[in-house]
């Protein structure tokens, strides 16, 4: 996730994306990190069978430089549109 003017990255995990985005969205938590940075926008995202697999790529790319993150957004979000819309679940 990202805020409006790209300049902070946010990596985290969930078990429901749809939900979880929505809580960013909404600044449930104004005092969390993502509320601090107005970080609302959904640029990037992979799926998980297990949780212990969603953890794992978690640690990989929350240790992974920004440049290494930013390059995984653009390989599918060259835009960095808001794929909140594109959710299914």
């Amino acid at each position: 996730m990202t805020n409006k003017n790209q300049t902070v990255l946010y990596v985290g995990v969930t078990n429901n994306l749809k939900r979880r985005i929505t809580e960013h969205k909404e600044k449930l938590n104004p005092k969390s990190f993502t509320g601090r940075y107005n970080i609302n926008k959904l640029v990037y995202f992979e799926g998980f069978q297990e949780i212990g697999e969603a953890i794992v790529r978690e640690k990989q790319l929350k240790g992974g430089s920004r440049q290494k993150k930013i390059d995984l957004i653009n390989s599918i979000n060259k835009e960095w549109i808001d794929l909140f819309d594109s959710l299914t679940e």
